[in-house]
């Protein structure tokens, strides 16, 4: 075989690819040495001074930005956390075999949790905004999906952590990942007495650590830097085993959780379209319906035409073609002496009070708009009469004028600025000095840089 025959041969054609890929998707080039990938995790293990008042400093800012419901004060919160380094120092001492990394870690951690739940829990038992916002309550169920998040996140971070070049992935890490708004959540749940809010933000807290931890784990192990050895292999079997357990544990319940949610939410879709395809009638309409996934139930409210007992038999059947066999259909008539008529007022002066609110707001930011419109007008109108009295005490010779302001249009039709066109009717000659100091003077005086002065004798 020729040598560029073997060149073409599959056999190479694949070599050669599997190399430029390699070789495309290395993370040895821009590796830092294992020295500075050392101490730069240990520097950020340490939590006292400075790091510990920037915790809470932090804490309270995201409590404030949950409390109000503002994304971006507790993204701001996120960006300035210190919480990411002690949580990579476990893993990396997990990872080296360095059981005094991992003490100091831990130590570091709880005592940032501590305070970071002591001081969101002050914030919340002293601020008169009581009420749980959606961000507050967005940290309390934890699922697979927040799993998912915190590993992806984890292995960003420690990777970028290993490069000799520091980017700005540990800030995004530290946002995608939300370790700081769960501490803040567990807070208003003690505050408030919400225990159930407590334990689930800070469920959502421990996966995050958890799984971070993992991908530092998993990723030093792939660098495989230079590591402490164990005493006998027992010793490493049962810390293998602790690790294996510890997130068995970890993930079991947001998994659970994570099913219930999506068999929910797929509940509520086949429910919708079962609604809208099956009870839609012409002279009958639905004004009100409640989807339950828990209680497998569908229960709408008719007004109108009565829907007599077997067209509602045979609609039922059809459940099953939305893969909604195990429902129960719950079906209220304005017949039916079962009908919850408070509810069904309640619901349409709802409707009504929503509409007619919206249509306020709107009629109130088009008068606003129009107030706003009008003021700047105002304050773009030249006070001519006292500008004439004012001139006309300088130049007695001063008999009429006329200002106005008016755009210069470059040659292109574009406009940038303004001038003020002044005209002045005199009853004798003005100096050409004197002009000039007019000139001067309405420039200051009504605040315009561009003046065009024009004098007539009458």
């Amino acid at each position: 075989m020729s040598e560029q025959e073997e060149h073409h041969h599959p056999r190479n054609i694949a070599r050669n690819i599997r190399a430029a890929l390699a070789h495309q998707f290395s993370v040895r080039d821009d590796q830092a040495g294992y020295a500075e990938i050392d101490s730069n995790i240990r520097e950020m293990v340490e939590f006292k001074g400075t790091s510990l008042w920037v915790l809470m400093f932090a804490i309270i800012i995201a409590s404030v930005g949950l409390n109000v419901n503002s994304t971006a004060v507790i993204i701001g919160a996120m960006l300035i956390s210190p919480l990411m380094g002690p949580i990579m120092g476990i893993g990396y001492g997990v990872g080296i075999n360095d059981f005094e990394l991992i003490k100091k870690s831990a130590k570091s951690i709880s005592i940032a949790v501590l305070i970071s739940i002591l001081s969101a829990t002050l914030y919340f038992l002293i601020t008169p905004l009581s009420e749980a916002r959606s961000e507050l309550l967005a940290r309390t169920t934890p699922t697979l999906w927040d799993v998912l998040i915190a590993l992806f996140g984890g292995l960003a971070g420690i990777l970028a952590t290993t490069r000799k070049e520091k980017s700005s992935v540990i800030p995004g890490v530290a946002i995608a990942t939300a370790l700081m708004p769960p501490l803040c959540t567990a807070g208003y749940g003690l505050a408030s007495g919400h225990f159930s809010y407590f334990f689930g933000a800070f469920y959502l807290f421990f996966i995050n650590m958890v799984f971070i931890a993992l991908a530092t784990v998993l990723f030093i192990g792939y660098l495989n830097p230079p590591h402490k050895r164990f005493v006998d292999a027992a010793m490493e079997t049962r810390v293998r085993n602790y690790i294996i357990a510890l997130v068995l544990v970890t993930v079991l319940p947001s998994t659970y959780l994570a099913y219930n949610m999506v068999t929910d939410v797929a509940f509520n879709s086949r429910a919708h379209d079962f609604i809208k395809n099956e009870l839609s009638f012409d002279n009958t309409l639905i004004t009100h319906e409640k989807i339950s996934p828990s209680r497998k139930e569908i229960d709408v409210t008719f007004v109108g035409d009565e829907i007599s007992k077997e067209q509602l038999a045979l609609i039922e059947k059809h459940l099953k073609n939305y893969s909604l066999g195990n429902a129960k259909l719950i079906v209220h008539q304005s017949g039916d002496k079962k009908i919850d008529l408070a509810s069904l007022k309640t619901n349409l002066l709802s409707d009504l009070y929503a509409t007619s609110l919206k249509a306020s707001e709107e009629k109130d930011q088009h008068i606003q708009t129009l107030q706003n419109e009008l003021a700047q007008a105002r304050a773009a109108q030249l006070d001519g009469q006292s500008i004439t009295r004012e001139l006309r005490t300088q130049y007695p010779m001063l008999l009429k004028v006329a200002l106005a302001k008016a755009p210069i249009w470059q040659a292109d039709g574009s406009t940038t600025e303004s001038s003020l066109l002044a005209y002045l009717i005199v009853s004798s000659p003005i100096e050409p000095a004197d002009q000039k100091k007019i000139i001067a003077w309405l420039k200051v005086r009504t605040k315009m840089e561009h003046v065009r002065l024009i004098v007539s004798k009458s």
